[in-house]
């Protein structure tokens, strides 16, 4: 996506001045792939890295159904409610075939989206496997040089690759149904050990059911080894769509909060987390400046075209687009 070219101090008076359109359209240079697009964002990151935030990130998934959209509109106006200030970034899943993405996300989301003190912004996975855009992480950034309170990150919920929205949140909470499978079943997601907590939705529909399995998760919760010293994850029932036990969620979460920051985590955790970041857009982006040499994206297409007419193993291609690569580099 190509975005019309503003000065630094566009950007940066904009967000500066709370305005929200300049915000919105940082947002856009933030996801942009084009190479000028990306060195005015990282200038842009440069300067706002210097304004000091205290933003609470708080990361929601779960699998598509739960009534992640209901859960939070209903978290959002409770956050409001408590005199805070709320973006919600919604990621929604990219078309494999065309690339475009739905964006649908505040139409799920009508009363949160009239509020004043509440931004959301959908943005397209661009097909990442960690369910998040890739430019997430940057857009935390302005979120906190804007002066949000509490960024909510809605991740696609496509399974096992959403853990890694576990690395850029200081809360990660997963959102369950009731009567959808046993305590081994769960233990099977590797999300759930990453969880600080979970919350069984729509217990309205059977709250014996809801109960059943949140039993049945506490016991599951029992063989994982706690992330922390301080905190094992806890579960809770309600109802986003009758607003029960919000409240009670966001009660947790400030709990969590405060241990975190008495046992000094929360600032060592966020250290740790923007290492684990660097790894991943590094290795993104070093595909991306890969693909631009004629090289690199010509071998990769013959190997790709091996696969498909000689039947060729797509591991063996792989070693050998390697080893070339290694040879350029001896070379260079």
């Amino acid at each position: 996506m190509k975005v019309i070219m503003r000065d630094l101090n566009y950007y940066l008076d904009g967000i500066k001045q709370k305005k929200r359109r300049v915000f919105a359209q940082a947002i856009t240079l933030m996801e942009s792939n084009q190479s000028t697009d990306r060195t005015m964002a990282t200038k842009l990151l440069k300067e706002l890295s210097k304004i000091k935030t205290n933003t609470l990130r708080i990361g929601v998934t779960g699998t598509p159904g739960v009534g992640k959209s209901t859960f939070i509109e209903a978290f959002g106006l409770e956050i409001l409610k408590r005199g805070l200030s709320l973006c919600v970034l919604a990621v929604d899943p990219s078309s494999k075939r065309t690339g475009g993405s739905i964006l649908g996300d505040k139409t799920r989301m009508p009363r949160l989206s009239r509020e004043e003190n509440c931004f959301i912004r959908p943005s397209p996975n661009q097909n990442n496997l960690g369910g998040v855009a890739s430019a997430t992480n940057e857009t935390i950034a302005l979120c906190e040089a804007f002066g949000f309170d509490v960024v909510l990150i809605e991740t696609v919920g496509v399974g096992q690759s959403e853990t890694i929205v576990s690395t850029m949140v200081d809360f990660f909470l997963l959102l369950l149904l009731p009567g959808s499978g046993d305590e081994l079943q769960g233990i099977k997601k590797g999300v759930m050990e990453l969880a600080d907590g979970i919350f069984i939705n729509k217990c309205d529909m059977d709250v014996s059911k809801a109960k059943l399995k949140q039993n049945q998760i506490e016991q599951a919760l029992h063989l994982f080894k706690p992330k922390t010293d301080f905190w094992s994850c806890k579960a809770m029932i309600g109802s986003a769509l009758n607003n029960q036990g919000i409240s009670d969620i966001y009660d947790l979460i400030e709990s969590y909060v405060k241990c975190s920051k008495e046992v000094n985590f929360f600032e060592q955790n966020r250290k740790v987390q923007n290492a684990d970041w660097f790894k991943n857009v590094l290795a993104i982006r070093v595909i991306d400046e890969l693909r631009d040499l004629t090289w690199f994206s010509k071998l990769e297409d013959q190997a790709c075209l091996d696969i498909l007419k000689k039947n060729s193993l797509s591991a063996l291609k792989v070693q050998e687009v390697i080893g070339e690569l290694k040879s350029r580099l001896k070379q260079d």
